[in-house]
């Protein structure tokens, strides 16, 4: 399983674009690849409208960049901090692969179209 580093917006329009980093792991989990949504997961613990902060995450998020096979470039606008993580991906050559907006969302309609939710069996084991 390929572990893929998920790069998408964060800032501006906040809410849509968590939606959008959730439907771009949801396409990856289909493709067989383990995502890595930093942006996902930093914000909760850093503040982005404090620029020391939101320098740490960065630098957190290029430290994390380094174990991925692939960077994904996910949707059509490329953000100051994604500009960051594409310049990172590219001098250490791991490959980037551009991932649309198109593509991200027609899976959601599928996925939604024949996942239905229901209730976990409570016999399943792990």
């Amino acid at each position: 399983m390929k572990l893929v580093y998920i790069c998408s917006p964060y800032a501006g329009e906040v809410e849509r674009n968590i939606r959008f980093a959730q439907e771009a792991c949801h396409y990856a989990i289909s493709q067989n690849c383990a995502p890595v949504a930093v942006h996902l997961i930093y914000p909760q613990l850093l503040d982005d409208m404090v620029p020391k902060e939101r320098k740490i995450g960065i630098q957190m998020g290029l430290r994390i960049l380094i174990t991925c096979e692939e960077l994904w470039l996910c949707g059509s606008c490329i953000s100051t901090g994604m500009l960051y993580e594409l310049k990172e991906a590219e001098r250490l050559g791991i490959p980037v692969r551009r991932v649309s907006e198109e593509d991200i969302m027609e899976h959601r309609k599928i996925r939604k179209e024949f996942m239905p939710e229901e209730e976990p069996s409570t016999g399943i084991r792990y």
